[in-house]
């Protein structure tokens, strides 16, 4: 896809990252590249000391980093996890991150059918929240307690999610995470392919969705000006019948499109590029990096958002 032309720089850019995963450590080291933040998974360095955590100081020496973590399942009814609470908040006052992110999902549910002191089950994995007014209070809860504990604002994600509950009382989406943001001070992480993701899926099911890209703007354009303090970008796999967020591939074009219309809409935001699986050379991702420059370059109002 052609990259609209720059329009003139009002404002130094915001940084622009990419995830930092355990094939590059060795040439990170060497190459130290020019990048604005790195991004790695929290739980991957909750052990004291250890060789991973070594590579992480050292990163940090010389780069921002973000903290996004996959655990604390913060729509979890079940509650937080105290002991990961504390190895992110230990993780956090050692690192000094630049930003720290975890997931609207749940993952913490009672052990069915074993009694009241059957003790808790973590499903690992990103499991979708209802976005009902319960629902919501229950994600107000954890994240205000996160926040306390680690003395700094957090930000939520959006997931990309192969399901709902259909629940009568649920809000749209993306008024539920305004008033999220507006209740507990904290800010986003605007999954722009989560958000196409959904879209895709959403279309092919029949649920009225002409475009798209068109949705994942309607989407971005229901967000209060302010509520975002990231942009996750990705590639997703189409499988010919679902459409899976699996960060395999680089960013297409329908999440360069919406991420586009999302810095028109916010004005510059640190924005990073994951990927998680098929892992390629370390080039192939600062040169999504590189492009995920141009596009904030491209489509940055002169004067920010009201």
């Amino acid at each position: 896809m052609d990259i609209p032309a720059r329009r003139a720089a009002s404002a130094e850019p915001p940084p622009v990252g990419i995830g930092l995963r355990q094939p590059h450590y060795r040439e990170w080291a060497e190459r130290r590249p020019a990048l604005g933040f790195v991004e790695v998974h929290s739980e991957n360095f909750f052990a004291e000391g250890g060789a991973a955590l070594a590579v992480l100081e050292g990163v940090r020496a010389h780069h921002a980093v973000s903290l996004h973590g996959v655990g604390l399942a913060l729509g979890s009814a079940a509650g937080l996890d105290g002991w990961h609470l504390e190895r992110l908040a230990r993780l956090v006052e050692r690192v000094q991150p630049a930003r720290v992110s975890d997931h609207a999902c749940f993952a913490r549910a009672p052990l069915a059918a074993r009694g009241a002191d059957a003790g808790l089950v973590h499903a690992a994995d990103l499991l979708p929240i209802a976005f009902t007014p319960a629902q919501l209070d229950i994600l107000c809860e954890n994240v205000q307690r996160v926040q306390e504990r680690l003395a700094r604002p957090l930000l939520v994600e959006n997931l990309a999610a192969y399901l709902s509950f259909g629940a009568p009382d649920a809000l749209d989406e993306a008024a539920f995470f305004a008033a999220l943001v507006r209740r507990t001070g904290c800010a986003l992480l605007l999954d722009v392919n989560n958000l196409v993701v959904n879209a895709l899926n959403a279309q092919r099911d029949g649920h009225g969705v002409a475009s798209p890209v068109h949705a994942a703007c309607a989407f971005v354009d229901a967000l209060p000006a302010g509520s975002v303090g990231e942009i996750h970008l990705a590639g997703h796999r189409d499988t010919g019948g679902l459409v899976i967020d699996d960060h395999g591939s680089r960013v297409g074009d329908a999440v360069w499109q919406v991420y586009g219309h999302a810095i028109a809409r916010f004005g510059p935001l640190p924005s990073l590029v994951e990927w998680d699986t098929d892992l390629p050379p370390l080039d192939v991702l600062l040169d999504e990096a590189a492009t995920a420059a141009r596009w904030q370059a491209a489509f940055a109002p002169t004067e920010r958002a009201a």
